[in-house]
């Protein structure tokens, strides 16, 4: 017998806006998320920013990826220009943050299926283009990125405080 170094595929996902009973384990998601990958040092209150998907609901759209048991996949935030949580966006540009995925659910399209998504909504909104942030050693969301057409941008590359460099990106719709 064989055995794969990815997990089995999750069957239906769902990605649909979250509910407010779903906040607190969202936050969790996405905080260990992170975690996971090593990215919260020196974070600075990101730690507490990923964890409050209350506060990121109430200004933007956040999304859920859910499989047929109900269980919670992963998530991301998607927001328009003028949001509390647009970093990049501009005129005619949506953003999507925070996309997390379960580490247990890692490698079984979750994050594809809320890549997917936001930029189905971004071109719902009317956006041209979706702009996004990432940390450079985000390899693996950097390869997602790259499957779905997303270009670097080095000229928007920024800092939101010392030590902490984020490469921007965009993709035209």
């Amino acid at each position: 017998m064989t055995t794969s170094s990815h997990p089995p595929p999750v069957g239906v996902i769902t990605i649909r806006t979250a509910l407010p009973a779903e906040y607190a384990a969202i936050g969790e998601l996405t905080y260990d998320a992170y975690a996971t990958d090593g990215l919260l040092a020196n974070d600075s209150g990101y730690a507490d920013e990923l964890r409050d998907a209350e506060h990121r609901a109430t200004h933007c759209d956040l999304l859920v990826a859910i499989d047929e048991q109900g269980r919670l996949l992963g998530t991301v935030t998607f927001c328009l220009p003028g949001s509390p949580f647009a970093e990049l966006s501009r005129e005619g540009q949506a953003e999507f943050r925070m996309l997390a995925v379960a580490p247990a659910h890692r490698g079984r399209g979750v994050g594809s299926r809320l890549v997917r998504e936001c930029l189905d909504l971004a071109t719902r909104h009317g956006a041209r283009s979706v702009v996004l942030s990432t940390k450079p050693q985000m390899a693996s969301a950097q390869r997602l990125y790259d499957r779905f057409g997303f270009s670097r941008l080095p000229q928007l590359d920024w800092a939101p405080m010392p030590g902490v460099e984020l490469l921007a990106y965009r993709k035209s719709l």
